[in-house]
């Protein structure tokens, strides 16, 4: 037999984790690029901010540099559409607007006498241009006469009568020192040459060069003196509509640009250019961040556990994976059955697999929103705990069990487990009270229990004798759920 009696009472949940870090991380370049320095090997302990991995940033600098010149330039830009216009923009405008409605006003009156007399003067000029090329072609052409080649052909024959009668002389006197006789020789045959070259060239006829520079000069005269006929006859017509047209468009456009001046930027002038310089500073912006990205800096205080690259390589992905060993949790898996007893700041008690007789106080950090995928029947959620201070030289990865204390009762009626008889059916719970010499059965409802006392709310007193059944009540429902 044994008595019912008043004391405490707590329920838990026990699950199985692994000991995890914190913080970890896989740090991968946002771009590839060349790998031009790595400061550490696995195992190295790195602070917040030190320099893992570089990357070569020698094209980025130019890249850079350009982004800053657009800033500056869009920064100018909006500097000058703000500024007031100064004095001698305005004139410059007004001068324009003037000299476009002067020339508009010249299309819409017509020619004057005077521009006529000039126009009609130009193109007698040309005529008069045409009749003297004409004249001089003609004149080209007409350089050479019967009477200039009857008079080279008679010097040519004089010519050569002189050199006769010089050969004649010579050869009845030869005397190779005789200068004057051979000099007398030389010269008659020269004349001979020049009289003949003379008439070769009366007989090949005039010039090419000549003649077709001449007729050059004629086609020349002749398009001025069309292009004077046009611009006369263009003048006595008066103005299109097309140059009308464009006259008044170069006005307005001239009138627009002084009223601009004299108005100052409009309001959509100025949100234009304040968005180009906006996004000037956003591509500055980018490219340095591209920058900052070369330089691969240790996000917190950690130990290396893995460098993927080397100088000289090319890095396109993960270089570095670090962990923060200093701040330590446990992770475990807690069955969907239990999961809606446990709240974050809910006390728990972890021993490890490695020291099973060292107990850890612990508390319950976060309780994950979905449950794992874990591809079977079974439904479990991730429980954090966190880890307070320990002696112990926690490793990560090591196997960890854990208690979660999901409910606690004071000062309440308590009966062993193995005084219980339970009607799954129905729901209702029974013990055998020993009464003298006398044994009843008595119902009773429960409350808390743990693996080896069950709490009575009813059916029962402090002190009350009950049997002790051979066996122990069997507490699981029909779906294999604990019904408390």
């Amino acid at each position: 037999t044994v008595t019912a009696f008043v004391g405490d009472l707590s329920a838990n949940a026990t699950a199985t984790g692994v000991v995890q870090p914190l913080q970890d991380a896989i740090l991968s370049v946002s771009q590839p690029g060349r790998v031009t320095d790595v400061t550490l090997q696995v195992g190295d302990i790195v602070q917040t901010g030190d320099v893992l991995v570089q990357l070569d940033t020698a094209d980025l600098a130019l890249k850079v540099e350009t982004a800053t010149q657009n800033v500056q330039l869009q920064e100018a830009n909006l500097a000058n559409l703000l500024t007031t216009a100064r004095m001698a923009e305005i004139a410059a405008a007004e001068a324009a607007v003037t000299s476009t409605q002067a020339n508009l006003d010249d299309l819409l009156a017509g020619p004057t006498e005077a521009e006529i007399a000039a126009a009609e003067a130009n193109l007698r000029a040309a005529e008069a241009g045409v009749w003297a090329s004409s004249g001089q072609v003609e004149q080209t052409l007409n350089t050479i006469t019967d009477a200039d080649i009857a008079a080279a052909e008679a010097a040519l024959a004089a010519a050569e009568a002189n050199l006769r009668s010089t050969e004649i002389t010579y050869t009845r006197n030869p005397d190779p020192d005789d200068i004057a006789a051979n000099t007398a020789l030389a010269e008659a045959r020269e004349q001979v040459a020049s009289a003949q070259a003379r008439l070769n060239t009366l007989l090949a006829g005039p010039d090419t060069n000549q003649v077709n520079a001449s007729r050059a000069n004629l086609a020349a005269s002749a398009a001025q003196e069309d292009a004077q006929e046009v611009q006369l006859t263009q003048l006595l017509n008066g103005a299109s509509d097309t140059e009308i047209a464009a006259a008044q468009a170069q006005l307005a456009q001239a009138e627009a640009s002084l009223a601009r001046l004299l108005d100052g930027p409009s309001n959509e002038e100025i949100a234009a250019a304040e968005a180009d310089l906006e996004q000037a500073r956003i591509n500055l912006a980018d490219v340095e961040a591209v920058v900052a990205d070369a330089t691969i800096r240790a996000p917190f205080d950690g130990v290396v556990t893995a460098v993927y690259v080397s100088p000289s390589e090319f890095a396109s992905g993960p270089v570095v994976e670090l962990v923060d060993t200093s701040n330590l949790e446990v992770i475990l898996e807690v069955d969907e059955v239990d999961i809606g007893a446990v709240t974050v700041g809910q006390e728990a008690s972890i021993t490890l697999e490695t020291w099973p007789d060292n107990e850890i106080i612990s508390t319950v950090t976060a309780v994950a929103p979905s449950a794992q995928d874990n591809n079977n029947a079974l439904v479990t959620y991730d429980v954090h705990l966190g880890f307070t201070e320990t002696n112990l030289p926690v490793l990560i990865g090591m196997t960890a069990n854990a208690k979660l204390l999901t409910a606690q009762r004071e000062d309440v009626l308590l009966v062993p487990n193995a005084a219980i008889t339970a009607d799954r059916a129905n729901g209702r719970y029974f013990v055998q009270r020993v009464v003298g010499d006398t044994i009843e059965e008595v119902e009773i409802t429960i409350g808390l229990r743990d693996n080896q006392y069950t709490q009575v709310t009813s059916g029962l007193d402090a002190g009350d004798e009950l049997l002790l059944r051979n066996a122990p009540p069997n507490f699981l429902d029909d779906a294999g759920g604990s019904p408390f």
